[in-house]
C-alpha cells in the first residue's frame, strides 16, 4: 500500500490514540485510518454528543506542506474527497467516499483530538458542519474587524452590550435606538 501523498513510498504499519491501527507514510509523517479500523474503534470510544459543534477552532497548527496536494486512496485508487477545518491556518481531512478510508496529513489527527472531532470524522464532510464553520470563522473575522476598528476596549463594550441587548426581552428596541442614532445626519454641534 502506497502513500497517497507520494506513491513511491510503501505505508507502514502504526497506531494513534492508544489503539487505534493505522498506516503511516516514512517520508511524509501523513496517516492512513482504513474504514474498517476506524469504526471498530470509533464503537469503542465512549458516546458523546456528535453533534456539538468545538467551542473553538483556534488551536495553533503548522500546515504540512503535503496538505495541498490531493491524493489517491491508497486502497481503491479513488480520488480523495476533502473537508476543510478552519482554523487560523486551516487544513484539509481526506476522506475515500469509495471504501471511507481517512487520510491525515502529518499533525492533523493531533489537531482533531484537541478540538474533540477525531471520534467523529464523517461531519466534518457534511454541508452542516462545514457551514456552521464558515459562519464561525465569519463572525471571528467580523470581532477582530470590531476590535482593529474601535480598539479592545470600545470593542468589548460594543460587544457586552449587544449580548445584554440579545438576551434582554425589549432588547430589540435598544438596536432600534442605536441604528436610528446612527441613521440621523451628524450635525456640527453633536460633535
Amino acid at each position: 500500500m502506497h502513500c497517497p501523498k507520494d506513491r513511491k513510498i510503501l505505508l507502514v504499519n502504526s497506531q494513534i490514540s492508544g489503539d487505534l491501527a493505522v498506516k503511516c507514510c516514512p517520508d511524509c509523517k501523513g496517516t492512513w485510518i482504513p474504514a474498517e479500523q476506524y469504526e471498530a474503534w470509533q464503537a469503542r470510544q465512549p458516546q458523546s454528543n456528535q453533534d456539538v459543534f468545538p467551542e473553538t477552532l483556534d488551536v495553533e497548527y503548522v500546515q504540512s506542506p503535503f496538505d495541498a496536494k490531493g491524493g489517491l486512496c491508497p486502497d481503491c485508487r479513488h480520488y480523495l474527497s476533502r473537508a476543510r477545518v478552519g482554523l487560523k491556518t486551516p487544513f484539509y481531512v481526506e476522506r475515500c467516499l469509495e471504501c471511507g478510508g481517512i487520510w491525515c496529513d502529518y499533525g492533523e489527527w493531533e489537531v482533531l483530538e484537541k478540538l474533540g472531532l477525531h471520534t467523529s470524522i464523517q461531519r466534518l464532510f457534511s454541508s452542516e458542519w462545514q457551514a456552521r464553520a464558515r459562519e464561525r470563522e465569519h463572525l471571528s473575522q467580523e470581532r477582530q474587524a470590531m476590535i482593529d476598528k474601535l480598539g479592545q476596549e470600545l470593542a468589548d463594550q460594543v460587544f457586552g452590550l449587544a449580548d445584554a441587548l440579545q438576551d434582554h426581552p425589549n432588547g430589540d428596541f435598544g438596536v432600534a435606538y442605536l441604528m436610528r442614532r446612527f441613521d440621523r445626519p451628524v450635525s456640527t454641534e453633536n460633535r
